[in-house]
């Protein structure tokens, strides 16, 4: 008898342990409740609008769908699960600031558009920049430039302005320039400062800008991405090959560059979609 409550007595106390816990313990149901509720609250289509020059029409891109626009919203539909992502390609090739400005200031198709946008990227500064280069040839030192920059700022935060009379709340991602010249002449090192002030002005103007993120670009594009054949190119030749630029021109990004480009924005936008991607409450 003794052996017996010695077995059976702990047994006891076990199996009443457990039920209360059984009977107390929350059950995870209203945990998976939680999640479709949020769900629920999530958008089932977005707009998604591009606007700005060469690198948003996709020059340079051999599949000819228009660069890092159907990467990002290809990506968005299958990691949101949602129905479609309307997307509005207005990217114009050579386009400076002052330029884009205008056409938003005049293209009723492209306000119309950014009126109802959920979320809006742009890339913009490159021509500016370009520009800025053959107006200084004989330029030797950065601050040379500071009147360019000062000059394509204006438009910048003009822009912006037009923008958000358009539309007061969809998130705008502002994408930086890069040095497409690094490789070849790593020596005028004037040359990548005047690209980082440049950046430095597009990203203060998007600080002071309600629900705008600057997405940087250079460090991911100017030096390509380190491969044994880039190094063998690099010590067999004078003309380094930087391997995420259009073997056309040297200048704009390939199909490996646009998606370097893409997954940059759309870090960005997944880091922000409370901003895009939640229903409006009525």
């Amino acid at each position: 008898m003794k052996r017996f409550s010695i077995v059976i007595i702990p047994l006891a106390v076990a199996i009443v342990t457990l039920l209360i816990l059984f009977l107390t313990i929350p059950k995870a149901e209203s945990r998976i409740r939680i999640i479709r509720d949020d769900s629920q609250n999530q958008k089932e289509s977005v707009h998604f609008v591009a606007v700005g020059d060469s690198l948003t029409e996709g020059v340079g891109d051999e599949t000819e769908r228009g660069g890092y626009v159907p990467l990002v919203a290809d990506a968005l539909q299958q990691k949101y699960e949602l129905a479609s992502v309307e997307k509005d390609n207005y990217g114009v090739s050579g386009e400076r600031s002052d330029q884009i400005l205008k056409r938003i200031k005049k293209d009723s198709d492209l306000k119309n558009s950014l009126k109802s946008a959920d979320f809006i990227t742009m890339t913009v500064g490159g021509n500016d920049l370009f520009q800025a280069f053959q107006k200084n040839l004989t330029a030797k030192k950065a601050k040379q430039f500071n009147r360019s920059i000062e000059k394509y700022g204006k438009h910048v935060s003009d822009i912006l302005a037009e923008i958000r009379e358009l539309n007061a709340e969809a998130p705008i991602y502002v994408v930086g320039i890069y040095n497409p010249y690094y490789l070849n002449f790593p020596d005028i090192k004037a040359m990548q400062t005047v690209v980082d002030n440049w950046n430095e002005k597009t990203q203060s103007l998007t600080a002071e800008a309600s629900n705008c993120f600057f997405v940087p670009v250079n460090d991911l594009l100017y030096k390509g991405i380190a491969t044994k054949d880039s190094q063998q190119t690099e010590n067999s030749s004078s003309e380094v090959k930087n391997n995420v630029l259009y073997d056309k021109d040297n200048f704009h990004p390939n199909n490996l560059g646009y998606q370097l480009m893409a997954n940059a924005i759309q870090e960005k936008i997944v880091a922000t979609k409370d901003l895009w991607l939640i229903k409006e409450s009525n």
